[in-house]
């Protein structure tokens, strides 16, 4: 059989394959504590993405934080870190080793913050990019930055000076209508969005009768958001001329190929690698297959074709 090319970039990163991870969903670093060195000699992604850093260390949310559904999970982890300085003076150095592109995600809750995260990140040649994670208000003027195009394009006019770095756009799906804000942070410099973050959700503990999460609410990820996200994916790809990383649902390398197909320039796997921390190189093995079933020769044909 012909062997399927695989290669590609996002943001002009050079790529030997598609897969990456969702943030928040691969601990890397506790990997390479329990697999040492087989970790970095078969790293299951092509590109690594940083569980999201945020300014000040951070406990994360109370118990309970995980709650399985039928065919998904939720989430209310709370983004537990060691802060901006914990992350750049140990981590970073650490995640250097896994010899594939870094993109780290940052999150805060003003413009001032986000300018401080980006410029001190930035500034460290082991990361290649940035994921700018805008699912906080903003503290000046309390709407929810990834909620409405006008704030996120300001927040990207007030970054985009400060790294010549490729900026990326995590979008929450919990909108109307997702592509304003694609289309917000391209017109404010943004040079990629990823998509979708998890769906609002909740679950009740069946003997107390009350909210099972810590802070009520949380997070639903896993298949059953696949096609809310390959929807979302198809209309945002649509809408703006950067490339979309598109995630939400990856299981295998055939759901993998849907968002693709829907527009997606690469994809990550999330929730899966809980199942499976192998999940992401199960994902890239069975592309070439995938890919010749649908009679692409290789993903750039995949890449340039969407299901309209």
């Amino acid at each position: 059989m012909t062997e399927i090319d695989l290669a590609t970039d996002i943001c002009g990163i050079k790529l030997t394959g598609p897969v990456l991870n969702g943030s928040g969903t691969f601990d890397a670093l506790a990997a390479s504590r329990v697999f040492g060195d087989a970790l970095l000699e078969d790293f299951p992604f092509d590109c690594y993405v940083s569980k999201t850093i945020t300014m000040n260390p951070r406990p994360g949310n109370p118990p309970y934080r995980l709650w399985e559904t039928p065919s998904g999970m939720i989430n209310s982890i709370g983004l537990p870190g060691p802060g901006l300085d914990g992350f750049l003076d140990r981590d970073l150095a650490l995640l250097s080793e896994l010899e594939v592109p870094l993109i780290v995600s940052v999150m805060a809750d003003s413009s001032e913050d986000f300018e401080v995260l980006v410029e001190r990140v930035a500034a460290r040649d082991e990361v290649d990019a940035i994921e700018l994670n805008v699912s906080c208000p903003n503290v000046h003027s309390g709407l929810i930055v990834g909620e409405q195009p006008s704030e996120t394009e300001a927040l990207l006019k007030a970054l985009r000076p400060i790294t010549a770095k490729p900026l990326i756009v995590k979008l929450t799906p919990n909108v109307a209508n997702p592509q304003e804000i694609a289309v917000g942070a391209e017109e404010g410099g943004a040079d990629a969005v990823s998509m979708i973050n998890t769906v609002k959700a909740a679950a009740v503990d069946p003997d107390s009768s009350r909210a099972w999460l810590g802070v009520g609410a949380g997070g639903l990820s896993g298949p059953a958001v696949r096609p809310i996200a390959l929807a979302q994916v198809r209309v945002v790809s649509a809408a703006i001329s950067i490339p979309v990383i598109g995630m939400g649902g990856i299981t295998d390398s055939e759901s993998a190929l849907e968002f693709i197909l829907a527009g997606a320039r690469v994809i990550a796997v999330g929730t899966e690698n809980f199942r499976d921390p192998r999940a992401g190189s199960e994902v890239t093995a069975g592309l070439p297959a995938a890919l010749t079933r649908r009679g692409f020769g290789s993903l750039a044909e995949a890449q340039s074709v969407t299901f309209g």
